[in-house]
């Protein structure tokens, strides 16, 4: 069984088919992605949820603890690894 794909336009005029209810266009995506940092690391749902929430550098993220990552809609098991090396280099980790 095949989802049927409907034609978007985001709110820039971009164009691109989805079969999900998610309003994200991938262009607009693709054009927030950073370029560097920990946050170009992760998935676009798992950035968008640290975003949500205010997270956007390493300080703001060791407040606070895997658990509590975890129950963000968009996190998933998969980004901790790289969450957890990321606050390792800069000699962090997450509350304990």
């Amino acid at each position: 069984m095949s989802s049927i794909k409907t034609l978007r336009i985001c709110d820039k005029g971009h164009k691109y088919y989805k079969s999900s209810d998610c309003p994200s266009c991938p262009a607009c995506e693709q054009e927030s992605k950073p370029e560097s940092g920990f946050l170009s690391q992760l998935s676009s749902p798992a950035r968008r949820a640290l975003e949500h929430e205010g997270i956007t550098n390493l300080q703001q993220l060791s407040r606070i603890s895997e658990k509590e990552i975890l129950k963000l809609h968009g996190i998933g098991p998969a980004s901790l690894p790289k969450l957890r090396a990321s606050l390792k280099e800069s000699g962090l980790s997450f509350k304990k």
